[in-house]
C-alpha cells in the first residue's frame, strides 16, 4: 500500500491500435495500479488526446510522439522488445523469433524523435523454448512489459538511463504478405511463422489453385 504522503501519479498509455492483443493486459494493469492506489491510468488511441501528466508510456504505438507532447510529461517511455541497439523498428520479437532466435530482451527506454533510440532505463530477458505459439508468446513478452512499466514508476525518479551502445539496426513494418506461406516447402520450414501469426489480425495462409486458405495451429 502507499505511504499516506504519497501523491497517486497520473499515468497515460498510447495504444493506437485497438484491436493488438495487449489491450487486455495493459487494462489489468491499469486497473491493479488504481486499486493500489498508485497511479490514475488512462488508455488513448491517439496523440491528440494527450493530457499533461506524470508518465506516458508507448505501447504497440505507430505515432511518432514529437517533443511538445512528451513535453507534457515528467516521462514518456517505450517498451520495446528488442536488445537495443540492435533490433530498432516494428514487429522485433516476431522478426527475432524467425531468425531462430530463443533468447529476447524487453527494454525500457526514453522516447526520442528517432524511433527506438532513446537512453534505457531497465531490461528484462525473455527465454522461448521453440514450442510456444502466438498467444503464448505474446503472454511472455506482454508479461515482462508490465513488469518495466511498473518498474518505471518505482524506480525512473531514482535511476538513470544509459545511453545505447553498439551499432544499431532496423526492422520493417510487417505487412499481411509477410504471414504468407509456400505450400510446396516442408511444414517444418513454415513452423516459425505459424507460431508467430496473429491469427485473427495477420493470419497466415497459402494460396493454392487460385484460391486463398487461411491456417492456424493450435496445440492439443
Amino acid at each position: 500500500m502507499p505511504r499516506e504522503d504519497d501523491v497517486m501519479q497520473r499515468v497515460t498509455i498510447l495504444c493506437t491500435d485497438p484491436r493488438h492483443p495487449v489491450n487486455a493486459p495493459l487494462a489489468l494493469w491499469a486497473e491493479a495500479q488504481e486499486r493500489a492506489g498508485t497511479a490514475s491510468v488512462a488508455i488513448l488511441r491517439d496523440v491528440s488526446e494527450l493530457q499533461p501528466g506524470d508518465f506516458l508510456f508507448l505501447i504497440s504505438c505507430h505515432q511518432i510522439i514529437r517533443k511538445p507532447a512528451r513535453d507534457m510529461f515528467r516521462r514518456t517511455l517505450v517498451v520495446h522488445a528488442s536488445a537495443l541497439p540492435r533490433g530498432r523498428g516494428m514487429s522485433p520479437h516476431i522478426w527475432q523469433i524467425l531468425e531462430g532466435q530463443s533468447s529476447l530482451t524487453v527494454t525500457l527506454l526514453n522516447a526520442e524523435n528517432s524511433v527506438d533510440s532513446g537512453d534505457i532505463w531497465h531490461q528484462i530477458p525473455v527465454q522461448f523454448n521453440g514450442t510456444e505459439l502466438h498467444t503464448e508468446i505474446n503472454a511472455a513478452i506482454f508479461d515482462a512489459e508490465l513488469t518495466l512499466m511498473t518498474w518505471a514508476l518505482e524506480h525512473c525518479d531514482h535511476s538513470t538511463p544509459r545511453v545505447q551502445q553498439g551499432e544499431p539496426s532496423l526492422y520493417r513494418k510487417r505487412t499481411p504478405a509477410d504471414s504468407a506461406l509456400d505450400p510446396s516447402r516442408p511444414l517444418t520450414e513454415h513452423f516459425d511463422l505459424l507460431r508467430v501469426a496473429d491469427p485473427d489480425r495477420y493470419p497466415a495462409f497459402f494460396e493454392l489453385r487460385g484460391q486463398k486458405y487461411r491456417i492456424r495451429i493450435d496445440k492439443m
